[in-house]
């Protein structure tokens, strides 16, 4: 790329990331600065993709300013899509119930901030909900080394209601005062550059994305390049989805026509022309079949084809696999087999079709009929969600399904002890009379007292008349060494248990 020495910094708008727990307000709280009704549309009422939004503001009769908000889904598997949300942006809102306060995934998302070195403002929200608490919220803060003006730091905290819109006008004063500081400049004769936040299979026009500009200018007729992912600026949308031409620093705008996915977190580069992209080379965001582990040979496999509608969405399944796995470790083995976005195909159900017990999650794809039928022919097994946490549901309890049972030990027979003959720490020499089913050399004991359980221990030696027994059936008599450190007295009960046989 030719160096462009005209250069024309000019002042950019800031690009804001809203972060925070799971239902605590974040897309409520942008439905009512953008006048809009996205919360209604969300599959389940939560934010399950990163959104893009462009907005402009007139603050106290100010001059009028444009804002890019990065809406994050707050559920725990999407992780990733805020880390990359926090690397995008300038600023962040930590956004945080006043009735429900600092939860898991606030923490998490604190640290990412603190990770991404970006200035933040905390928005206390739910402040007009009778059970609120805005200086329980700023004590809990503080714990978690996030201090807020007035309690020994600098960060500010606004109490508001997404609902109402109390404060909003204040936050967003505090917001473009933040920006202000970190003095935002774009070059605007330079080719755009910026992040790819987004990508998805457009059914009727193919591979798109959601690209966040954040220096330089894009034009149609220019060339967008991603890695290996390359298209030309034919079809170019802002974030409503309208056709534009041309678009400037710090706008979310939509392109398609790739000639592959481009991976959610890549940096893209525009150019004037298709000679000038550089050869690269990009890892599709494609998992291959792994051999299986010698250590998981006694573990239940569950084989799994995850397909999606964006790449995101593939990372937070990917990303609670990861985690299921981790916590059944000692007894299941999650093989995803291939994550990737569109809807099931052909190939998919092939690919189940060749391992026992896989199943495709689809998540907000479609399975037309015909993959239907083919994948009951195959006996393959497809299951359809819209909903992360209605997706975790069902494939924990399939998990349980598939686990395999606790193998307990399982009681044999009773005896009752008739004479103590030795009685030494560990060791008793003890006879006695099996009174149901048999005991057993090596078997496992308990021995009781009436109702009552006085040890455990281990018959170690058994005699009858004199020989040695592996086993004395009921109504035999016998001789026992036991293995116990219990004490032991005449009609005490034994129960004698076998262990349960290894795989």
């Amino acid at each position: 790329m030719t160096e462009n020495k005209n250069i024309q910094l000019v002042p950019r708008p800031p690009i804001v990331v809203v972060m925070g727990h799971i239902d605590h307000g974040k897309t409520t709280l942008l439905d009512f600065i953008r006048e809009t009704k996205v919360t209604e549309c969300e599959a389940g009422g939560i934010t399950q993709h990163v959104g893009a939004y462009e907005v402009e503001l007139r603050i106290k009769n100010k001059e009028l300013r444009k804002i890019t908000f990065l809406d994050t889904p707050g559920h725990e598997a999407f992780s990733k899509i805020r880390s990359r949300g926090a690397k995008i942006a300038d600023v962040a809102i930590l956004v945080v119930a006043a009735d429900d306060g600092v939860k898991a995934q606030t923490e998490e998302a604190i640290a990412t901030i603190k990770e991404a070195s970006i200035p933040f403002v905390v928005a206390i929200n739910k402040t007009d909900k009778e059970d609120a608490s805005p200086d329980r919220v700023k004590k809990e803060l503080s714990e978690k080394e996030v201090f807020v003006e007035g309690r020994g730091g600098q960060v500010s905290a606004i109490n508001i209601s997404a609902k109402t819109g109390q404060g909003i006008d204040e936050l967003l004063e505090i917001i473009l005062l933040t920006a202000d500081m970190e003095d935002l400049k774009s070059d605007s004769s330079a080719n755009a550059s910026g992040f790819v936040v987004e990508s998805r299979v457009d059914k009727k026009r193919g591979n798109s994305a959601i690209l966040i500009i954040q220096n330089g200018t894009l034009k149609q007729g220019m060339f967008v390049a991603a890695g290996g992912a390359v298209s030309p600026v034919r079809i170019f949308e802002d974030f409503k989805g309208c056709t534009i031409t041309e678009a400037g620093a710090s706008s979310p705008i939509k392109i398609t026509g790739f000639n592959k996915l481009p991976e959610a977190g890549a940096v893209f580069n525009s150019f004037k022309n298709k000679k000038e992209i550089p050869a690269e080379k990009q890892t599709e965001k494609t998992i291959s079949a792994k051999t299986e582990d010698t250590t998981d040979k006694d573990k239940v496999v569950v084989p799994i084809v995850i397909k999606a509608d964006t790449l995101g969405s593939v990372e937070a399944l990917e990303s609670y696999f990861k985690k299921i796995k981790e916590m059944k470790k000692d007894k299941i083995k999650i093989n995803v087999l291939r994550g990737n976005v569109g809807d099931i195909n052909e190939d998919d159900i092939k690919l189940a079709a060749s391992g026992e017990g896989t199943i495709i999650i689809g998540f907000s794809v479609a399975c037309p009929n015909e993959m239907k039928t083919m994948a009951e022919r195959y006996g393959a097994s497809v299951e359809l969600f819209n909903i992360i946490y209605e997706a975790e549901k069902w494939f924990e309890e399939e998990v349980a399904k598939r686990e395999p049972a606790e193998k307990t030990e399982e009681s044999i027979g009773k005896a009752k002890i008739l004479k103590i003959f030795r009685d030494e720490k560990n060791k008793k020499i003890v006879g006695g009379e099996v009174i149901s089913g048999k005991i057993v050399l090596g078997g496992n004991i308990k021995i009781f007292r009436r109702d009552y359980q006085l040890g455990e221990g281990k018959i170690v030696g058994l005699k009858q008349q004199q020989t040695d027994k592996k086993e004395v059936s009921e109504g035999g008599q016998f001789g026992a060494l036991l293995q116990t450190n219990a004490g032991v007295a005449p009609r005490d009960t034994l129960e004698i248990f076998e262990k349960p046989p290894k795989n």
